[in-house]
């Protein structure tokens, strides 16, 4: 293996991931630890209980910051890759740019989302920008225990592999850049190595959003 694909331990570094990201990475046995039987891959939505300790003072306090930042419309994008041969996906409405030169982006998954370690040991992910007739797509990658490609057509990203969406909006190709800790969250930072709009061959080109606790769409 050529040396620029090996850390100083002679582990093997996906291809296309920062040498010195590896320095970011939660230890193995911390990542196989949040493979359990939790599965939370979408954000709660405001209202919806909230898991802060026992305290219905801290409860209140948390749901009350959802509820205000719930006023905050975003868009909804799926993230994507592949792991040990099979598709992997979460839904997620933290997505955002950072720089571009270089080409950054960043996404805010839970710590206890089943999908993200994967998607951190495969060094790579895909964003899927959602179109406004994919509401089901966002329900089903966020759900527990489902296949959640059952039915979703996708294809492989130019530059990763991984899985770009049939119908969405757009998709941007990433190399994990960097992970940050971020209380009950990480946040991942990824360099954008192919992107592509779909507008033009899409048969619905407004967006998927999510605002206070619903699903929009620019007309609704």
């Amino acid at each position: 293996m050529p040396a620029e694909n090996q850390d100083p331990s002679g582990d093997a570094i996906p291809d296309g991931i920062s040498p010195d990201a590896r320095a970011t990475w939660p230890h193995p046995e911390l990542i196989q630890s949040w493979l359990g039987d939790a599965e939370v891959d979408f954000e709660l939505r405001p209202g919806e209980e909230v898991a802060v300790h026992d305290d219905p003072e801290a409860q209140a306090a948390a749901r009350r910051f959802r509820d205000v930042l719930g006023c905050f419309a975003s868009g909804i994008a799926v993230i994507t890759t592949m792991s040990d041969g099979e598709p992997v996906g979460l839904t997620c409405q933290s997505f955002s740019s950072v720089s571009l030169d270089p080409p950054l982006v960043t996404f805010i998954p839970a710590r206890s989302s089943r999908a993200w370690p994967l998607i951190h040991r495969a060094g790579r992910f895909c964003v899927n920008i959602l179109a406004a007739d994919q509401e089901h797509v966002s329900g089903q990658m966020a759900t527990k225990g489902a296949d959640k490609f059952a039915g979703i057509d996708w294809t492989p990203a130019t530059a990763t592999g991984s899985p770009v969406i049939a119908g969405t909006l757009a998709h941007l190709d990433c190399t994990i850049h960097a992970v940050y800790e971020g209380g009950d969250h990480f946040i991942v930072v990824g360099r954008v190595e192919h992107l592509e709009a779909h507008a033009d061959d899409a048969a619905v080109v407004e967006p998927l959003l999510y605002f206070k606790g619903r699903y929009r769409t620019t007309e609704s």
